[in-house]
């Protein structure tokens, strides 16, 4: 007798495994593609909305389960509508550009205003203007301010300043008062160093600042810092020239709001 045949039953394939790949790529595409995006901004106030976007984008795709960043830290006040959080990321960009803009016009102005009261002084070097990261800077050049390692100021160096001041006083605008010095080694009875001298000269003209032109002394700062910021190359006399000065940074070109000391 013929033994029966065992009929084994074969499962149906499953033809949609490929999608769990795909929507694996396509995770991994959008999250190359938002790294792109968000290196393109140097706000970090947008970056993070941005990134509160993102971690609301996958918690409503069940990535996330809970109102946290990977690192346990909640994200407070976080819309869930992505149409609301890209209005206020668009919000942010205006806003990060008006300020922009503005802060360019205000040192604009300010460098028109001190070239009208110090063309003479501009076009003999003994003030110099510039536009550092650190904000807008006047230097007073030793030349027409301070003798040779001295502190005092020379005879008209005090109109000379107090010319500048009437001008950034207006403003209402943040100061570093900032001494520099050459690389010369200086060792006075009056000066063991070049950090004491620059520190004097920054205080003398604080001093100057403050009780001559009525600048406010909440908004003005002194620091010495000596042979160790030059802007110019020490080895050449010219050079040693430019670094032996003080600087008047302004901090903040920006007017503070109304009602604000």
């Amino acid at each position: 007798m013929r033994p029966m045949r065992q009929r084994h039953s074969e499962e149906p394939a499953n033809r949609d495994r490929w999608l769990l790949s795909y929507s694996d790529f396509i995770t991994l595409l959008f999250a190359f593609f938002v790294v792109l995006f968000a290196s393109s901004y140097r706000d970090k106030q947008t970056i993070k909305k941005l990134a509160q976007a993102i971690h609301v984008g996958f918690q409503q795709l069940g990535a996330f389960s809970g109102g946290q960043s990977n690192n346990g830290a909640a994200y407070p006040n976080l819309p869930s509508n992505p149409a609301q959080l890209g209005a206020q990321a668009q919000n942010a960009d205006n806003g990060n550009d008006d300020a922009l803009a503005a802060s360019t016009q205000d040192v604009a102005q300010l460098r028109q205003q001190i070239e009208s009261v110090m063309g003479q002084e501009l076009k003999e070097h003994e003030v110099v203007m510039r536009v550092t990261p650190e904000g807008f800077v006047v230097s007073l050049n030793e030349l027409g301010f301070f003798d040779s390692g001295k502190a005092a100021l020379l005879p008209g160096a005090a109109e000379k300043i107090e010319r500048i001041a009437n001008v950034l006083s207006l403003h209402k605008l943040e100061l570093r008062v900032e001494g520099n010095s050459d690389d010369q080694p200086i060792h006075t009875p009056e000066f063991r160093s070049n950090w004491e001298l620059s520190t004097a000269r920054a205080m003398a003209v604080m001093q100057l600042l403050v009780d001559n032109s009525g600048f406010d002394p909440r908004k003005i700062s002194v620091v010495g810092y000596g042979q160790y910021r030059p802007v110019a190359d020490n080895s050449t006399p010219e050079g040693r020239r430019m670094n032996r000065r003080v600087d008047l940074v302004v901090v903040s070109t920006t007017p503070p709001p109304p009602g604000a000391p």
